[in-house]
């Protein structure tokens, strides 16, 4: 039986932090205020545990953001695909359809959707599977309040930039931003709106290495690179894969050890 829609906007008691026990009691004249200064931001939340849910609004809230939530995974995969949200903040277990099948389809109806899963603490299989599904970025139980921040934000103001549309050919592979596709001869493979971001930004400075955290902050668009995140290793990983497909075991993105990256554009 799917509960109803929790819907937070001029209500606000409390501001939950999620690095631990820390929790503060915050006056309505102070979150008035802060409000007051903000663009409304639509962001859907899909999270059975009520305390994560509700602990979620509430710091979303408090920073500016028009959030609802749901605790069901067939009301969420309705909502989301149904109503319009900047972003949407998703739990991989879910009661219902799951946060995987929830990813997969809105990234096939919406593909634009600005998407974050929420995985179990170090579990690097429900990570893959995320990005594999269609999701922008993670963030792995527990985590704190300033991460959730950084994400958030870097994701919205990622998805509020369009990536150049121009035809780019990268080692006679051609990449179509505008149809998130790369060809060579007769092979074509489809591409995420992060992974065609990573190449063009590599392919833009291929005559250097390029560190994991200059790609958080112009790729990932993070305001804050030193938070502990796989999420750079694992688009590589999955983004080498795909290459794979077109050019087979000839090299395309290096890594350089305790340095970065490197793109190896040949003329």
């Amino acid at each position: 039986m799917q509960r109803n829609v929790k819907k937070y906007g001029p209500v606000f008691t409390k501001l939950l932090l999620f690095s631990g026990a820390e929790a503060g009691i915050v006056t309505w004249e102070h979150y008035r205020g802060k409000i007051m200064n903000q663009v409304k931001t639509s962001i859907l939340v899909v999270e059975d545990d009520p305390a994560i849910l509700q602990g979620l609004l509430d710091v979303l809230v408090f920073n500016g953001y028009h959030a609802e939530g749901v605790d069901h995974g067939d009301t969420g995969l309705a909502k989301s695909i149904g109503e319009p949200h900047d972003l949407v903040i998703l739990d991989v277990m879910l009661p219902g359809v799951d946060g995987f099948t929830i990813c997969r389809e809105l990234r096939r109806k919406k593909p634009e959707q600005a998407i974050i899963i929420l995985t179990a603490k170090g579990s690097e299989e429900d990570i893959v599977t995320g990005f594999g599904a269609g999701a922008d970025d993670y963030l792995s139980k527990p985590f704190s309040l300033r991460e959730l921040l950084v994400r958030v934000e870097a994701l919205l103001r990622r998805c509020g930039k369009k990536s150049d549309m121009e035809k780019t050919t990268v080692n006679s592979i051609c990449f179509d931003p505008a149809n998130l596709t790369a060809g060579r001869g007769d092979k074509k493979i489809t591409m995420t709106r992060r992974e065609m971001d990573i190449v063009l930004y590599l392919f833009r400075n291929r005559e250097r290495i390029v560190s994991k955290q200059e790609l958080l902050k112009n790729v990932w668009n993070y305001t804050v690179t030193d938070i502990e995140t796989r999420t750079v290793d694992i688009h590589i990983l999955k983004l080498r894969k795909k290459i794979q497909e077109l050019l087979g075991a000839q090299p395309f993105i290096v890594t350089i050890r305790g340095e970065g990256y490197r793109l190896e554009s040949k003329p």
